[in-house]
């Protein structure tokens, strides 16, 4: 299953917070143009290293379906923030 939103929660110094919900599906709609260049990329850098191009594309979808209900969060002295995919 693909990741249909992203919330992202900042936490600044003073205390106050931030979240936003991220819809992925109308992102990568808009940045479908640079994925495709992301994808010819990779596809040209496995053949360079001479690793099999399916095989990585089959890793980056298989890590894709992998990450609903991951849940990053950094720390940085008093900011912080938080990524929840759902």
């Amino acid at each position: 299953m693909i990741p249909h939103l992203v919330t992202v929660r900042h936490r600044r110094p003073d205390g106050s917070g931030l979240r936003l919900h991220v819809p992925v599906l109308p992102v990568l709609l808009v940045l479908s143009p640079l994925l495709l260049i992301a994808v010819l990329v990779g596809v040209v850098a496995c053949l360079v290293v001479r690793v099999s191009p399916v095989g990585a594309l089959r890793g980056a979808g298989q890590l894709l379906c992998a990450l609903p209900g991951t849940r990053i969060e950094i720390d940085h002295g008093r900011t912080a923030v938080l990524v929840s995919v759902r």
